[in-house]
C-alpha cells in the first residue's frame, strides 16, 4: 500500500509548485481526490498524506515525528530539477492544527521549510467535541458538509473513520495552533456554518500574523474544502498560490464593479 496519494500537473506543463495536503479527523487520503485533481489541473504537484496521529501526552514529540514525515514526503516529490517551489502545506481540521503548531515550533527538519500554509476548518478551542457530531452517521455528515457528492464519498470510503469528530483535538495542540506565531504567509479558510469553528478566535489569530488572510465561505460547513462551495474554495487557494509566486502582490485587482 502506498504511503501517499499523488496528483501531477498535466503533461507538457511546467509544475508551478508543490502542495502537501494533511487531512483531519476521520478522513482518508481519498477524501481529497477532488481537490487534488483540481489543483493539479492548474499545474501544481499535489501529494496527500495520511491524517497525523497526535499523542495528547506528547504533543512536542508528535510534532517532531510529523515534521520528519512531511519533510520526507516533500523530498519524495522531487523531479529531475528538484522539488517544485513554492512548497505549500495545506491542512484541514486536526491536520490544520498540527501544521500551525508544527510551523510555530519544531518545523520541518533539513532547513528547507514550506513557503506558505493553508489552514482550513481549524477547530476552535471552545468547540464541544461530541455535542455537534454525536449521534448517527447522518448527524456527523450534517456537521461536515451539505455537498451530496462529498457525503457520498465519505460514506462509501472504507478508510473514513466514522465518529472521529467526537474525539477531541488535544488542548495543547489547539492552544499552540491558535497562538502560533507563523512567519510564512497563511491562508485561513472557514465556513460560516461550521459548528466546530471559533470565528472570533480565528479573526484574532489572523490579525496577529504578519502575512495572513482569513477567508470566510458563505454557507460552508466544517469540511470547508469539500462542501458545496468547493469550486470557489479551490479558486481561492489557487489565487493564493499564484499571488505567492508574485510576492503576495495580487495579480488581479478590481477597479470598478457593480456587484
Amino acid at each position: 500500500m502506498t504511503e501517499y496519494t499523488d496528483h501531477h500537473a498535466p503533461e507538457g506543463l511546467r509544475t508551478r509548485g508543490t502542495v502537501l495536503v494533511v487531512p483531519g479527523r476521520g478522513e482518508s487520503r481519498e477524501t481529497y481526490g477532488r481537490l487534488g485533481r483540481r489543483l493539479a489541473a492548474d499545474a501544481y504537484r499535489v501529494r496527500v498524506v495520511d491524517t497525523p496521529e497526535v499523542d495528547a501526552d506528547d504533543v512536542p514529540g508528535s510534532l517532531r515525528r510529523l515534521g520528519a514525515r512531511l519533510a520526507a514526503a516533500v523530498a519524495g516529490t522531487a523531479a529531475e530539477d528538484g522539488v517544485a517551489h513554492p512548497v505549500v502545506l495545506l491542512g484541514a481540521d486536526s491536520g490544520a492544527a498540527a501544521l500551525a503548531a508544527l510551523l510555530a515550533g519544531p518545523g520541518l527538519p533539513g532547513g528547507d521549510g514550506p513557503q506558505a500554509v493553508v489552514l482550513a476548518g481549524l477547530p476552535g478551542r471552545t468547540a464541544a467535541a461530541g455535542t455537534a457530531a454525536a449521534g448517527t452517521w447522518e448527524d456527523e455528515l450534517d456537521v461536515r458538509t451539505s455537498c451530496p457528492t462529498h457525503r457520498g464519498t465519505l460514506t462509501e470510503d472504507r478508510g473514513v473513520r466514522r465518529g472521529s469528530l467526537d474525539h477531541a483535538v488535544p488542548e495543547a495542540l489547539l492552544a499552540a495552533a491558535h497562538g502560533a506565531a507563523l512567519t510564512v504567509p497563511a491562508l485561513l479558510l472557514v465556513g460560516d456554518a461550521d459548528p466546530l469553528a471559533d470565528r472570533a478566535a480565528l479573526a484574532d489569530t489572523a490579525a496577529a500574523l504578519p502575512r495572513a488572510r482569513l477567508a470566510v465561505v458563505r454557507g460552508a460547513h466544517h469540511d470547508v474544502l469539500n462542501d458545496l462551495q468547493h469550486r470557489s474554495v479551490a479558486a481561492e487557494i489557487v489565487t493564493f498560490l499564484e499571488n505567492l509566486r508574485n510576492d503576495l502582490a495580487p495579480l488581479v485587482t478590481v477597479e470598478s464593479s457593480a456587484w
